[in-house]
């Protein structure tokens, strides 16, 4: 399989790319978004891992170019300044997962593996668009997950009150 890791900082993205060749991928890397388009042109990824800020640019305007040169492309957005807002936009426009820095590689490896989700149902099929409270509950999930459980510093994370995270959390929406 083949990846594109599209990130600023090059020693993540060399720790990146050395990893996740363990793992079966093909990686090259991309430091900037001018870089990024060159590679998407001549590699032709299966996957892209594209970072949120890279340097001055901002990695989802990346999103629409690469879904327009590879359509089949599947974009795992990572990104040191989460938030509910750049994760429903970052869907909205065409990638297919979120994932806030640091990310354990187990979860890079699950967001990664397009079999494996489609047997477990965590994505939505290709072309398809999820509603914002779903990509809202599908953040909320990770970020509960990454603070192990704990509702309090999950909450504060998201700057949001406890009991308004509780009250979200009860509310799974339906997949569309």
């Amino acid at each position: 399989m083949k990846l594109l890791i599209i990130e600023d900082d090059i020693n993540l993205a060399n720790t990146l790319a050395r990893r996740l060749t363990k793992y079966g991928f093909d990686c090259i890397i991309a430091n900037d978004a001018a870089q990024a388009l060159v590679q998407l042109n001549q590699y032709t990824p299966n996957h892209v891992l594209l970072d949120m800020k890279l340097g001055d640019d901002n990695g989802l305007l990346l999103i629409k170019p690469i879904k327009e040169l590879v359509p089949s492309c599947h974009i795992v957005l990572l990104t040191g300044f989460a938030s509910i807002a750049s994760a429903v936009e970052a869907i909205r426009i065409g990638a297919n997962d979120y994932l806030t820095k640091p990310v354990d590689m187990a979860t890079l490896i699950k967001a990664l593996d397009i079999d494996e989700q489609l047997k477990t149902g965590i994505t939505t099929a290709p072309g398809t668009v999820m509603s914002a409270e779903r990509v809202e509950w599908e953040h909320i999930q990770q970020v509960l997950h990454s603070n192990h459980g704990n509702i309090s510093a999950t909450a504060r994370q998201l700057n949001m009150h406890r009991r308004t995270l509780q009250r979200k959390l009860q509310k799974k929406p339906v997949k569309q």
